[in-house]
């Protein structure tokens, strides 16, 4: 690591703890004030990493209140809403009371996000005496474990080892390729072809809150803002039960980042169990037993990269982003196969950008350098890239990756994303997962 980022890294480290301090509400941290009120589950699971460096009772605060958002089936929904009564609207647009099943003091989304928790839970553990290590993971495991057997069990419905979206949102890679690719497929009313008149779609922006708080061609286009949110509508009307929405789903997509998270979080599930002397239920080792071979049918030998699969129709969804070196932090594939990605990932003509990784390849139709999850660089992706290529060994790429995405966010600031072609700063400024990860990176870069 170059010595003039490991001198500079100490001041990082506090300038994002400052962003951490300005979005505290206590027992939560939001993503960033005005943009996103709201407690959101992968959000925080990043922000208790950062945190546990230097507050391990705080991070554990953000962990819990998740944790306490749990429905009785399991799930840990993706957003827990703000109380205050200016959030009304937000609250009555999931109406998570629609289903039985959801938390009665608290008001939530009706889907969840990719599987963080167990990853916040052991990194917060690694940071204590053996003896609260143990007194930590007793006390969160009988609800992780819940968490997993609900993923397992309801979002697995085949048992081969792949678990299903019913919404772009639980990717966390909301309007991604593969995701939008799905939504037109599946659930893309024609009706909304009215926004290609410019006019009609200028009329569409008085609707929209985002675009409050950033630049209109950032975000989703208005038509696809609203196919999610008729999406979702769907989603409620069915009282978000799994079941009943995989019957005849409008979409259902087993997402490569979400899988490879969730074959990561099942190892760490796997430590904490053996750390307490438990015993998972077989009915989950199968699913764990049978996710790494399920993740190879995700592997397309023609283009030689991993893509996530429309579930109904069982077809791999073709489409390049950067879901496709997930499988690195997953951990599951084979070295030749992570040599391969590893070979994407420096490519100059895909992934190999001056400001790296970008979310889609530059030379995908679908790349925009600024257009959320359709170009820009994200803090939280690169952090899976670097822990996956540590674990195989690729230490040199790790360190350059480490090095490039500390220098970006000390060069342009904390924000959502990044221009990879020009390190411009994009989205919502004091990020907290932004700020959350550089410390976490910073760290380990002193």
């Amino acid at each position: 690591m170059p010595k003039s980022l490991i001198s500079g890294s100490d001041k990082l480290i506090v300038r994002a703890q400052r962003v951490l301090k300005h979005n505290d509400e206590g027992s939560y941290t939001v993503p960033s004030k005005g943009l996103y009120p709201h407690q959101v589950l992968w959000d925080s699971c990043f922000v208790a990493i950062g945190r546990s460096h230097y507050d391990t009772d705080r991070a554990k605060l953000e962990v819990v209140r998740l944790l306490d958002s749990q429905w009785s089936n399991g799930m840990i929904p993706h957003i827990i809403f703000n109380s205050g009564n200016r959030y009304w609207w937000d609250r009555q647009i999931w109406r998570s009371w629609v289903s039985r099943l959801s938390p009665k003091k608290m008001s939530t989304s009706g889907v969840s996000q990719p599987p963080m928790l167990a990853e916040a839970i052991v990194r917060i553990g690694q940071k204590l005496s053996k003896a609260d290590r143990l007194a930590w993971y007793r006390s969160v495991y009988p609800r992780l474990l819940r968490y997993h057997m609900w993923l397992s069990g309801e979002r697995d419905p085949r048992r081969e080892g792949l678990v299903v979206q019913l919404h772009p949102w639980e990717t966390g890679l909301d309007t991604s390729p593969p995701c939008m690719v799905a939504l037109h497929e599946k659930s893309w009313p024609r009706w909304l072809n009215i926004f290609d008149n410019p006019l009609i779609d200028k009329a569409g922006e008085f609707i929209r809150v985002d675009n409050k708080f950033v630049e209109k061609g950032e975000r989703a286009s208005n038509a696809e803002a609203l196919a999610l949110y008729f999406l979702l509508r769907k989603v409620r009307r069915a009282r978000y039960n799994s079941t009943k929405i995989l019957h005849n789903p409008s979409f259902a997509v087993q997402d490569l980042t979400y899988n490879c998270i969730l074959i990561k979080a099942n190892s760490l599930l796997i430590e904490i169990a053996g750390l307490l002397g438990e015993k998972l239920p077989n009915d989950l080792l199968a699913h764990i037993a049978n996710s790494h071979a399920a993740l190879e049918s995700l592997w397309d030998e023609d283009s030689s990269e991993y893509y996530s699969r429309e579930f109904t129709s069982n077809r791999l969804i073709k489409e390049s982003s950067i879901a496709s070196l997930m499988p690195l932090y997953a951990g599951s594939i084979s070295k030749q196969r992570a040599a391969q990605l590893v070979k994407l990932l420096k490519d100059r003509t895909s992934f190999g950008l001056d400001y790296p990784v970008p979310s889609v390849p530059i030379d995908s139709p679908w790349f925009s350098s600024t257009r959320y999850w359709q170009g820009p660089t994200w803090i939280n992706t690169n952090w899976f890239i670097i822990n996956g290529l540590r674990r195989y060994g690729f230490n040199a790429e790790a360190d350059s990756l480490t090095a490039s995405t500390l220098n970006l966010v000390n060069q342009s600031g904390f924000y959502e994303y990044y221009g990879p072609t020009n390190g411009s700063a994009h989205g919502a400024n004091n990020f907290s997962w932004t700020a959350g990860l550089i410390i976490d990176l910073a760290n380990k870069a002193l």
